[in-house]
């Protein structure tokens, strides 16, 4: 999961703002910090980080401070667009719910078909061109975590690999 987290940070940290997936009110590349501290409030952790040498800043509610049905929100800011770095805007944010908030149904239901489906170890993750990567648990049905950032333009997919005839 670190892997695709960090190819994922890499490609959002150059991004145009665009239809992305939202939840909460919370909309990467067009939500600032203003707008989650007027919806969320304050959070339970602030942490000043750097990213290829822009500073940003990271936004974590946990336990009374978090939405409900949320376990934890992190919300991370510093984007950098094609008119230079914004501060202050949403970058992405990450949902762990709490068991039994988010399954499968609800997320195709909610926001589509995935664009990609893929594995990584035992977990299965959706992959959504709009900005959404989420991993199920390992029986595939409840949420584990959920990714939102600006929309990813996909590679084209690649072709399976030809099966040999059966006899």
């Amino acid at each position: 999961m670190r892997v695709a987290l960090g190819a994922l940070g890499l490609v959002v940290l150059l991004a145009a703002p665009a239809a992305a997936a939202d939840w909460g009110q919370i909309k990467p590349a067009v939500s600032t910090l203003a707008d989650v501290r007027a919806r969320y409030g304050a959070p339970t952790r602030e942490t000043p980080q750097q990213i290829d040498g822009y500073d940003t800043l990271q936004w974590t509610y946990e336990g009374a401070q978090a939405p409900a049905g949320i376990a934890k929100m992190i919300v991370e800011f510093g984007l950098l667009t094609p008119s230079g770095y914004k501060k202050d805007v949403v970058r992405a944010f990450r949902l762990e719910p709490k068991p039994d908030i988010f399954n499968r149904k609800l997320v195709v239901d909610g926001w589509g078909p995935p664009s990609r489906i893929g594995k990584e170890g035992d977990l299965e993750f959706f992959l959504y061109e709009q900005g959404l990567l989420v991993y199920f648990s390992q029986d595939a049905k409840q949420v584990l975590v959920m990714i939102f950032t600006p929309p990813q333009k996909l590679p084209p997919a690649e072709p399976a690999a030809p099966r040999p005839p059966q006899r």
